[in-house]
């Protein structure tokens, strides 16, 4: 069930991956993660942790496009939490059919039994049967252990012992009590704006309503216009409802646009909410921050009274291409 999956969160930070045919498994400097949806959230807070890592995410079909002397000074990192995403499967053959280096994280599914067949590096995931936006501490951990960090290992297991989650639950009913009724739009900085996405993709999946993620100073630039609404276009806007997730280790010069933004959206009529993000480090402060997403999304779900767990549109759309 997706509560406890909320509740037990921090036990995920307990699972030590095993790399099977790890014999094989040279060391890179450079990645490539391909994955879709929840499976490849973990690579996306990895770059917001460490945003030197020299990651290329690929949510999509086959593989970036880059030539082949660029692809093949990295490891492709293949991620299926379930193990049968067709783009996931279909970046597994074309990384195959140029010879590259390549690793599977999985669950269960074709995936594994690809990396079983053809002998490459493989995680196999615990199977909890949770949905893969609930795995990413699970996710995260198997990505380092293909990387070979160990440092960043050792640092994400504390978060066993860091993150309390059932301390979250009241802030995150709190702020659904206060969105219902209205849209999200989530702002982070561009260095946050993962975790801004993250929040974003647990409204779609786990409240299912709409919702929207961006970051600064990029949206000053262009979206914030969208809601500068006139008499004709405020029915347009009316029931957004706007989340600043804000970072006491932002740039100043975004602390300030987080400040100037807020004040121009509450002129026009607009609700802003203020989540500071804050941990005892940077890991820690990301997590804590999904683990109070879960919540707010959780009780969303309750608040429209439909089922959190279950994507039965994703499952639909699935089957209606075969």
């Amino acid at each position: 069930m997706l509560l406890d999956d909320i509740k037990n969160y921090a036990k995920q930070f307990e699972y030590e991956p095993l790399v099977e045919n790890g014999a094989k498994l040279k060391k890179f400097g450079k990645f490539v993660v391909c994955g879709m949806g929840g499976s490849h959230l973990a690579a996306d807070i990895l770059k917001a942790w460490h945003p030197e890592a020299d990651i290329i995410i690929w949510p999509g079909y086959g593989l970036p496009r880059l030539h082949d002397k660029d692809l093949k000074e990295r490891l492709v990192i293949v991620s299926s939490y379930s193990g049968t995403t067709e783009e996931a499967i279909d970046a597994f053959g074309a990384a195959r059919a140029k010879h590259l280096a390549v690793a599977v994280i999985a669950a269960r599914g074709k995936l594994i039994n690809l990396a079983q067949k053809f002998k490459v590096p493989y995680v196999q995931m615990p199977d909890f049967h949770m949905q893969p936006r609930m795995a990413t501490g699970l996710s995260l951990k198997a990505l380092l252990a293909v990387m070979g960090e160990k440092a960043w290992l050792a640092e994400a297991k504390t978060l066993a012992t860091q993150l309390h989650p059932a301390r979250e639950e009241r802030r995150g009913k709190d702020l659904a009590k206060r969105l219902f009724g209205s849209v999200p739009v989530i702002y982070a900085s561009m260095k946050n704006a993962a975790i801004a996405h993250n929040w974003k993709i647990k409204f779609n999946e786990t409240g299912k309503i709409p919702a929207f993620d961006n970051f600064l100073s990029e949206m000053n630039h262009n979206e914030m216009t969208g809601f500068d609404a006139k008499m004709r276009t405020a029915p347009l806007s009316r029931h957004f409802h706007f989340v600043f997730l804000k970072d006491g280790m932002d740039d100043r010069r975004i602390t300030k646009r987080f400040g100037v933004l807020e004040h121009l959206l509450h002129d026009r009529g607009f609700k802003v909410e203020i989540v500071l993000l804050e941990g005892k480090t940077e890991l820690h402060k990301i997590f804590n921050a999904l683990v109070f997403a879960d919540w707010t999304a959780y009780h969303t779900a309750k608040l429209y009274g439909v089922e959190a767990e279950q994507v039965p549109m994703v499952e639909e759309f699935k089957k209606s291409i075969g």
